[in-house]
């Protein structure tokens, strides 16, 4: 790793690679052109990946994938979606992959130090710069979530709004260390990558998605780089958010995680511990553990609505969440619940658009 002006020299160094997304197309639809750039930074070289053009007055999209994964087989199902046409030609998106994971990337020489999640979030700016982009609306899965959240505490001024999807905001404890420990003395680190990326069941089931998946991170050439991502997320420092005090989102959040998946626990204690006038918690059934893999319809139906909650979209008929058996609707209430007030609100299949309004709100969806 270069250091001291050498980092410098090396700021303005840029790789570009310019690509045509292989995808089928909507009637009416043409090529989306993708340009792979990789910039160096304090912390290492990183990768990213920009779809579209710069909109005026609009932030971009940046977008941070989870450990065992890169941004293609995190976010390709979700942004490749029909539905989802309608969002992103109206934002240039950015889509970040982690050192070492993007496509191709060689492998770390032996006693690497790979960046800490903190160094991850600290990247971010450089890329950033180097587009002379100044807002964004991030969206991260597991670790990815953390990344930007990370970055979001420490330049709130640049952060209009974060999707959160399976956030783990705190440390890990002793019992959890051990207990990690353990699992690793039993299963080799793809299982365990698994294990974090999938609800057991999903597992148990054997899917044609948990085989496609549990293949590409088994026969990644690159999983010494995997290990790495995977160690530095383990050493993760508490986010320590907490609701009323100084260290807290600015801006608007929706958290998201699937029922029964692994993560969810860690969501609903960071539901609680964030502003409620600020924060949207969308629990999605029959999701899994990817709900951006696994139900990428119902994940853009509320990505559209919160974009709307911001006022980026216009009113937009929410077909899929206002099919839904419940739509519960609940006010985040304080950890202990002497405050909590609900209101449940259920929709048939011809009624229209979801109730807009300021976030702070649990929305269950089940169908």
């Amino acid at each position: 790793m270069e250091n001291g002006g050498s980092r410098q020299a090396t700021m303005a160094e840029l790789q570009e690679v310019q690509i045509t997304e292989e995808k089928p197309l909507l009637p009416g639809q043409t090529p989306e052109v993708a340009k792979t750039h990789s910039v160096e930074t304090p912390y290492g070289s990183v990768t990213f990946t920009v779809y579209g053009t710069p909109k005026a007055k609009r932030p971009a999209i940046l977008t941070y994938h989870d450990v065992g994964l890169n941004c293609k087989s995190c976010f390709q199902p979700l942004f490749q979606f029909g539905d989802m046409q309608e969002i992103i030609q109206n934002f240039v998106r950015v889509h970040v992959d982690a050192p070492g994971m993007e496509e191709g990337a060689p492998v770390f020489p032996l006693g690497y130090q790979y960046p800490s999640l903190d160094q991850l979030a600290d990247m971010i700016p450089c890329i950033l710069q180097y587009l002379n982009f100044s807002t964004i609306i991030g969206v991260g899965v597991g670790a990815g979530a953390y990344v930007l959240s990370r970055y979001a505490l420490n330049h709130p001024d640049t952060v209009e709004g974060l999707v959160l999807i399976n956030i783990d905001p705190n440390a890990k404890g002793w019992m959890d260390w051990a207990a990690h420990k353990l699992t690793g003395l039993t299963s080799s680190i793809p299982e365990m990558i698994l294990g974090h990326l999938f609800s057991q069941e999903e597992l148990s089931g054997n899917s044609e998605l948990i085989q496609k998946y549990r293949n590409i991170i088994t026969h990644a050439p690159n999983l010494d780089n995997i290990e790495l991502y995977w160690n530095s997320y383990n050493n993760r420092r508490d986010l320590n958010f907490g609701r009323g005090g100084d260290i807290t989102l600015k801006c608007p959040v929706m958290l998201v995680v699937g029922d029964h998946a692994p993560h969810e626990d860690a969501v609903v204690e960071c539901n609680s511990k964030l502003d409620p006038t600020q924060t949207s918690f969308l629990k999605m059934a029959d999701s899994g553990g990817q709900p951006q893999l696994t139900q990428p319809g119902k994940l853009t139906e509320a990505f559209k609505y919160f974009l709307q909650g911001m006022g980026y979209m216009a009113s937009s008929c929410m077909t899929r969440l206002s099919r839904s058996r419940t739509a519960s609707l609940t006010s985040a209430a304080s950890i202990d619940g002497n405050r909590s007030r609900s209101r449940t609100l259920s929709q048939s299949s011809e009624s229209g658009t979801l109730p807009s309004g300021p976030p702070g709100h649990t929305m269950e969806v089940s169908c």
